[in-house]
């Protein structure tokens, strides 16, 4: 069960580092204010061109592999949930990485998100 575990970390900080990846790509392409078929076409044509979110989306494409294998081996009532880890990791690496603003009310349910997953984790 220790190697599952490991795995379902693992994908977890793929995951990570994708969606930390794919915001630094964005960041650097600019907002996306207007939603038009001209607009989307130069949007896929900058992506396309961004080795940064290029690397995201292979660290997504690797995570979805690791994920699998995960899969093949625990419930998915107990692998799934574990997820929810990333979003509070994404939290902390927001403020740390991107410099972002982390309100209070996303501390506490980041911490409620923890208690459950040590909740859960019991049930091993």
């Amino acid at each position: 069960m220790a190697k599952s575990l490991f795995l379902i970390f693992l994908a977890i900080i793929i995951s990570l580092g994708g969606q930390l990846s794919l915001k630094t790509g964005m960041n650097r392409i600019g907002r996306i204010d207007t939603i038009d078929l001209s607009s989307i076409l130069l949007l896929i044509g900058k992506v396309a061109l961004s080795p940064i979110i290029l690397l995201g989306l292979g660290l997504y494409v690797v995570g979805f592999v690791v994920w699998l294998i995960v899969l093949s081996r625990v419930d998915l009532s107990f692998a799934y949930p574990m997820i929810s880890l990333n979003y509070v990791l994404v939290i902390l690496f927001s403020w740390l990485v991107l410099g972002e603003q982390i309100a209070l009310t996303r501390l506490v349910g980041a911490l409620v998100i923890c208690t459950g997953v040590i909740i859960l984790s019991r049930s091993m």
